[in-house]
């Protein structure tokens, strides 16, 4: 990959929402080893976070030995079915998983079960991710629409996680290199869930500035019901001199501005 020498900046967030008792959800911020990631715990009363906490950790871990993302996802879903042999009140806890590494602006990501990652820009938002749901699945084959699959009763039903049944996991990947005039998010489904993508984007575009965009789209999931954890995290390249504040437009066109030859 290239390396262009600029950093990046952030944003990370979690809450509860309005409805669950405890946050299962972990997020993992590590701009030393240019490695992000968002996890969804579940399982049950408290065990879904030890899920998610392991799976970031040992994610960590084994990015900072130097193995590759795929390695490490795989190193994560072991050290969860580890635990989950050495504790009987583990059995059964499990946890999804988005991560993305980035050299310079060119970046991976991987995922497993339905935490996403988006792409954003000012006019548009798009998948990097595509979830392992069975809704996912009925879109796929033609037979349900986007809107349908948002308040179908199996909406929650997923195909993939770490730690469960000791199945083989399926690790998604995708790559790419990020613009100077987009964003990356990474979010758990209690995001999703509650805002469209549209309504995501329109917040995106707005923001003036990644704190203040992590703060709307929790604030704005909360508003919609706030049904499950939520947790989302946000990267753009502080590459380019900020534009005139006085400018109309939000946090997208306002820092940022082209890379000049």
């Amino acid at each position: 990959m290239t390396q262009i020498g600029e950093p990046l900046v952030y944003a990370a967030q979690t809450v509860v929402g309005q409805v669950r008792g405890h946050n299962e959800d972990a997020l993992l911020c590590c701009p030393e080893l240019a490695l992000w990631a968002v996890a969804d715990g579940m399982g049950g009363h408290l065990r879904g976070e030890v899920a998610s906490a392991l799976a970031l950790q040992t994610l960590r871990t084994a990015c900072a030995e130097g193995q590759d993302l795929v390695t490490a996802v795989h190193a994560a879903n072991c050290a969860i079915l580890a635990a989950a042999e050495g504790d009987a009140d583990c059995r059964g806890m499990g946890t999804t998983l988005v991560a993305v590494r980035f050299s310079g602006a060119d970046f991976e990501i991987v995922w497993v079960g339905d935490s996403r990652a988006y792409r954003v820009d000012a006019d548009c938002i798009r998948y990097l991710s595509r979830d392992h749901s069975w809704v996912q699945s009925m879109i796929d084959a033609g037979e349900m629409s986007v809107e349908e699959a948002r308040s179908h009763p199996q909406r929650n039903v997923i195909f993939q996680c770490l730690g469960r049944d000791h199945q083989v996991i399926e690790i998604g990947q995708a790559r790419g290199s990020l613009g100077p005039h987009e964003l990356l998010l990474l979010c758990s489904d209690g995001l999703t869930g509650e805002l469209t993508d549209p309504q995501i984007q329109q917040v995106c575009a707005s923001a003036n500035s990644l704190d203040e965009l992590v703060e709307q789209l929790i604030a704005q999931a909360n508003q919609m019901g706030g049904r499950d954890n939520i947790s989302c995290i946000v990267l753009g390249r502080a590459s380019v001199e900020p534009v005139a504040a006085a400018q109309p437009r939000g946090f997208l066109s306002k820092l940022f501005k082209p890379l000049t030859k």
